[in-house]
């Protein structure tokens, strides 16, 4: 099943040219078998970028990003590796590279701005975890973003793995890194898209503070659409502090 849900995006510009949303389909770990199906792709309407978050065969990855012939992007996961990869990677656009922000749809009229996270570690069967790395990326990146006076600008973050205690499990190899909990809670993104956890036994959509995770594991399709205006001064507003109202809901 092909998931779904609204994000309100805060930057108005984004949706210009008559656009009231933008729409991310985001898949990872496994081809979702409803994407196999024309009728199912149709239904799902106008997508406006594809993201591959990792654990994705090649092919399969290629298939998807041809098949909405849409601005795309990847990011390699702990599995990525090996024969599949070396055949098949030539079917795919270069990986986006780690720790740099991008703009993929910028092209097509969508200026949204894209931090991409690969597995940051040896991939492989048994995907050594490198936390070193994750923390050059994330300290790297938000130093560059403060240096050039974006700090307050909107961004979403493609990542393999999630932040820690935000969408990942409690096994060992499935826990998420802790340089990805400090760049969230820092820099506050609007959405955080990753893969690598299993749907069992975890929820796939996550809130903490003003930053939705997902669990795109299989496929979902994002829709960013124009944030609610704020509350006049005066009016009541909730308490920032309780992160129990989801931001972004599921239909």
């Amino acid at each position: 099943m092909i998931r779904r849900l609204r994000v309100g995006w805060p930057e108005r510009g984004l949706f210009g040219g008559g656009r009231d949303a933008v729409r991310i389909l985001a898949v990872s770990d496994e081809l979702d078998p409803a994407l196999g199906w024309s009728e199912n792709r149709d239904a799902l309407g106008r997508v406006d970028l594809v993201v591959g978050c990792g654990d994705l065969e090649p092919d399969s990855l290629a298939f998807v990003m041809d098949a909405f012939a849409a601005p795309s992007l990847y990011v390699r996961g702990n599995h990525d590796t090996g024969v599949g990869w070396a055949r098949g990677v030539q079917r795919l656009p270069a990986v986006a590279p780690s720790g740099v922000s991008i703009r993929p749809a910028r092209s097509a009229g969508v200026d949204v701005e894209v931090l991409p996270l690969g597995w940051a570690g040896a991939r492989g069967a048994f995907a050594r975890r490198d936390e070193g790395a994750a923390w050059r990326h994330a300290l790297g990146w938000s130093t560059r973003r403060f240096l050039r006076g974006r700090a307050d600008r909107p961004f979403l973050v493609v990542s393999h793995a999630p932040p820690l205690d935000a969408g990942d499990a409690a096994d060992p190899y499935h826990r998420g890194f802790r340089a990805y909990r400090w760049l969230m809670d820092r820099t506050r993104p609007i959405l955080w898209l990753h893969g690598h956890t299993p749907l069992a036994g975890v929820p796939w959509l996550v809130t903490c503070g003003p930053t939705t995770l997902v669990n795109v594991t299989g496929a979902v399709l994002i829709e960013l659409v124009p944030a609610a205006p704020a509350p006049p001064a005066g009016v009541g507003v909730p308490d920032p502090a309780d992160d129990s109202r989801p931001l972004a809901t599921a239909p």
